[in-house]
This record gives structure tokens, C-alpha cells and sequence, in this order.
């Protein structure tokens, strides 16, 4: 089923227990005490910024810096604290959060793709785009909207993939460079534009077939970075 973009629902303040109950998940269940020293964040554009999952503070500095729009690209998870005070400080903030999920070890669909085309320019800027560790989602949704929104020819919006941002190209992650390299070989040949290629050309299965990872890299970023 494609993942479709939603605006996360309004929802009345946690009691001071759920509250209690959140922190602690976001902290421990969601590594959060990590994200409170280093939130990977970083600007991409004066209207655009990518960052790793916010915690409250996180976002009383965004409304600040005057972001309007926080871009979630984990989707709605109702049994994780980070979601839970996220959703609730957002609505407190007065940002509007749009909740679209992606995934950063299988290609992602067609539909995914062309919705986020039409999303980039329906967002309230300034945007504040994450993930859980704004590595490699951040990274997928960061090349696509220079390339799709500022108009970045796609190489170089692709260093948004990089192991300065946390992003390890040699495992499963690794297929979402891959995809873009099969866009890229396809415009050599074709001409096509990135639209018109996962339109008329772009088949996900292929994409995921012909891809191939170092375990090793595949373990340290499953099993030691936990990444999703």
C-alpha cells in the first residue's frame, strides 16, 4: 500500500502520567538521551531544514527559527512516546505536522514518490523534515525535495546521502542510493526526467532485486546504530 502524507490529529494535552510515560520512551525505548546532545540537524535551504527525531525542546527551537511545518517521515505511531509529545507540542506550538511515512531499506513506491512531488509545494515554510536519526529518510526526502523543489540537479542534491550525516551507503540503506544511481543511468540513456521516470519507467521490485549489501555494514547499522 503506498504511504500517503496526513496531517497528524488533533489531540487533547497528555496528563502529567502519559507525559512521564512518553518521556521515558522517547529517552530509553527511543534513544532519545542521544538526540539531546547531537539532533543531526542541519539546513538544507532557507526554507528547509532535516534533523533527527525532535524532542519539545527541539521544537520550541524550531517555532523560534520560524519553522511552520514539521514534516514526519516515521508516520503515526500511537505506542511511541517520541510521536506522542511530538504531536501534542506541535499542536501546543501552533506548527502543523504532516505525518508521511518512509522507508529506508526497501525502494519505495511509485505512489510514495509522486505524492511527495505534490506535497513539497503544498507545505507551510520553513519545514523541518525527520526521521528517527535524520540519516538516511531525512537523507531519501532531503535529495528529492532540492532536486524536485529547488530544482538541484539530482547529483548533487545526492550528497544529502552521506556519512556525514549518519547515512552508510554499503547496507540495506543502501538501496536508496541505488535507486537514484538507476535513475541517473536510465537519464543517460533516455533523457527522461526524474518525474517521468518513476511514471513510465521505474519498476521497485527491479530496483530491490538488483541491489546488494555488505553484511557487515548491514549489521552495524541494524543491529548497533538501530537504526529503522
Amino acid at each position: 500500500m503506498p504511504d500517503l502524507p496526513i496531517l497528524a490529529p488533533a489531540v487533547r494535552a497528555l496528563s502529567p502520567a502519559d507525559r512521564r510515560r512518553a518521556f521515558l520512551s522517547m529517552w530509553l525505548v527511543d534513544h532519545g538521551f542521544i538526540r539531546d546532545v547531537y539532533c543531526n540537524r542541519h539546513r538544507l535551504t532557507d526554507n528547509a531544514w532535516r534533523s533527527a527525531q525532535p524532542s519539545p525542546r527541539h521544537l520550541r527551537w524550531a517555532r523560534r527559527t520560524g519553522i511552520r511545518t514539521i514534516l514526519n517521515l516515521r508516520g503515526r505511531r500511537e505506542t511511541c512516546g517520541s510521536y506522542l509529545l511530538e504531536r501534542e507540542a506541535c499542536q501546543q506550538l501552533g506548527l502543523t505536522m504532516v505525518d508521511f511515512p518512509v522507508r529506508s531499506r526497501q525502494p519505495l513506491d511509485r505512489e510514495t514518490l509522486l505524492a511527495a512531488a505534490d506535497l513539497f509545494p503544498k507545505l507551510r515554510h520553513p519545514v523541518l523534515m525527520h526521521c528517527k536519526s535524520g540519516a538516511d529518510r531525512a537523507g531519501l526526502m532531503a535529495t528529492l525535495y532540492l532536486h524536485l523543489h529547488e530544482g538541484v540537479p539530482m547529483r548533487l542534491a545526492m550528497r544529502q546521502l552521506s556519512l556525514r550525516y549518519g547515512h552508510v551507503k554499503h547496507a540495506k540503506t543502501g538501496v536508496i542510493d541505488f535507486f537514484f544511481e538507476c535513475f541517473l543511468a536510465d537519464q543517460r540513456e533516455r533523457g527522461l526526467s526524474f518525474l517521468d521516470w518513476v511514471a513510465e519507467v521505474y519498476d521497485p521490485v527491479d530496483v530491490r532485486a538488483r541491489f546488494r549489501d555488505n553484511w557487515l555494514a548491514s549489521l552495524l547499522v541494524n543491529r548497533v546504530l538501530r537504526r529503522e
